[in-house]
């Protein structure tokens, strides 16, 4: 449903809104290693995201990303539209071209809740409430020492 693009964009704004904030900037080389996304292709949603004032940068010596309390007010549908746009939403889940409540697919009774679910959190909840969640329940955003934790 989701691009990889907009996958990356949505980890990397939940990931700044944990780890940094006006004092403590993080760098895309670190951002991506974290996260396990390319390098090049992070830095450009970034400087795409930070264009449209989604994230917060600075330049220099002591730069980098970090998320404004005006960014974490911002929503997932927020970063979604910006990527993605909202077109895919629209969509019918088996892919035809006219699928509605008057004209239903097989499946439509059966997605329409599912998607209007995730419409709703991701329109209604703030960047800020999902980092409370993420926190609250050790939700993760890398697979990355996963493993290593498992084991301990």
């Amino acid at each position: 449903m989701l691009s990889n693009a907009c996958k990356y964009a949505i980890r990397s704004i939940l990931y700044l809104s944990i780890y940094s904030d006006k004092t403590n900037k993080i760098g895309v080389k670190k951002i991506a290693e974290e996260l396990e996304t390319p390098q090049p292709f992070l830095a450009k949603l970034l400087q795409q995201l930070t264009k449209n004032k989604l994230v917060s940068s600075t330049k220099g010596p002591n730069g980098g990303f970090y998320l404004s309390d005006e960014n974490r007010e911002n929503s997932i549908w927020d970063i979604v539209e910006n990527i993605d746009g909202v077109k895919k939403f629209n969509q019918c889940f088996l892919g035809l071209s006219k699928c509605e409540d008057a004209n239903p697919c097989p499946v439509h009774y059966i997605a329409a809740p599912f998607k209007n679910k995730i419409l709703s959190d991701f329109r209604d909840k703030s960047i800020a409430r999902f980092t409370s969640e993420i926190i609250d329940t050790n939700k993760v955003l890398s697979l990355k020492d996963y493993d290593a934790l498992k084991l301990d």
